[in-house]
């Protein structure tokens, strides 16, 4: 074990532009979301490992031995970057979780133990630590809440082990890791996430990773090498919907209606193209006016393709009408057909009108969040450089 303690925290992620669409060949933008994660690890002499994860009521604690005693006869293939059955199969059979189970707990606490004993295979005597990780994220709204979790598990378990850097000096608040360094969070990051859903795409791993903004498109995932952070108000409805059925039912549509649909794709990756464009601009030139003017206009174009696909919902019209009557421009993100919408803050947005949008947003039920778009991804942290109510949930367990 290196450093005896360390703090680390991971961004979500929301989708800007090209949902839905992006299942059919188009272009999306996934960005960072400055609702973060945050995980404490340390190291301990009590001979066991606890997980501690209060957002979902879940404390647990194993013997070293006990745990030591699931890699007997297993040989790690350091080669392969797919997930390991026989490692899922003996953990699921530790935790006595059933076949077929996918609960948030279950799933939560077996990626940590996958990673852990991944990362800690070959070590002679399994570390004794203690790991809390507390997400201002909500779970299972969309925002990439299980990939901030798996990110920062990875990043605190390789440092721990020594195989990426400790990368924060005195006097420093935050630090990032080198690229080379990313790309192994990643890995194991992206392992978590298919524990936690099956068959994720890498977005959500890459995205709060790396942070900023990410295209996505055919299965490639590129950052944009430089991009403004953008103010916004998030929103959550509290609609539950199924991201399998809305899939499902954009792809009916199309198929019954080629001839209409085409064109609505083809707009939507034009959206996100033209967005990408507006972006790079507002990096090189600083934002402007006509920046944001034309940030808004696409907003509004890609929420009412995304009625026109059949994702919208009674909720996410509310938030469109509460917010453009205070000026404000808004659209669904993720699924759609509830779920979280993204409504977009210019710098000279008077604070009384977003306050008067969301006081009517929570009357109708919703939760909102101030936030910021773009911001960056995984980060090692000073403890002085969390807040105190944050700290004091990492460190009252």
């Amino acid at each position: 074990m290196h450093a005896r303690e360390r703090y680390i925290s991971a961004p979500g992620k929301s989708i800007l532009h090209g949902e839905h669409a992006v299942v059919h060949g188009k272009v999306a933008l996934a960005v960072s979301l400055n609702l973060r994660t945050y995980l404490r690890l340390q190291a301990t002499s009590a001979g066991e490992v606890c997980v501690n994860l209060p957002n979902i009521n879940t404390f647990l604690s194993w013997d070293i031995k006990a745990l030591k005693s699931v890699l007997s006869g297993w040989k790690a293939d350091c080669s392969s970057s797919e997930l390991d059955s026989d490692l899922v199969k003996r953990l699921r059979e530790f935790m006595a979780i059933t076949d077929g189970s996918t609960d948030t707990r279950s799933m939560a606490v077996l990626a940590f133990l996958y990673i852990y004993l991944s990362v800690f295979a070959d070590a002679e005597v399994l570390p004794s630590l203690s790991v809390c990780v507390w997400s201002e994220l909500p779970t299972g709204a969309g925002l990439g809440s299980s990939a901030a979790f798996s990110v920062c598990l990875s990043a605190a378990l390789l440092s721990a082990r020594g195989t990426i850097s400790t990368p924060l000096i005195q006097q420093q608040n935050t630090a990032r890791w080198s690229d080379a360094e990313l790309e192994l969070i990643n890995k194991w990051a992206f392992q978590g996430e298919k524990i936690i859903h099956g068959n994720p795409s890498g977005v959500d791993n890459a995205v709060s990773t790396w942070g900023g903004v990410l295209r996505y498109h055919a299965g490639m995932i590129t950052p944009l090498s430089r991009v403004p952070t953008l103010r916004i108000l998030l929103t959550n409805t509290k609609v539950p919907r199924s991201t399998k059925v809305l899939v499902s039912g954009v792809k009916d549509k199309i198929n019954k209606y080629p001839s209409v649909m085409t064109p609505v794709l083809d707009s939507v990756d034009a959206v996100s193209q033209a967005c990408e464009q507006t972006l790079a601009e507002m990096a090189t030139e600083g934002a402007s006016t006509k920046h944001y003017n034309i940030l808004e206009d696409l907003i509004d174009i890609n929420q009412h393709h995304l009625n026109v696909m059949g994702v919208g919902h009674s909720s996410l019209d509310t938030l469109c009408r509460v917010t453009l009557a205070h000026g404000l421009h808004s659209k669904l993100t993720g699924a759609g057909g509830g779920g979280c919408g993204i409504t977009l803050l210019r710098p000279e947005t008077e604070p009384s009108g977003v306050q008067a949008a969301v006081q009517e947003l929570k009357e109708a039920g919703f939760e909102c969040w101030e936030t910021s778009l773009g911001g960056p991804g995984v980060l090692l942290h000073s403890s002085n450089s969390i807040t105190q109510d944050t700290l004091s949930i990492l460190t009252s367990y």
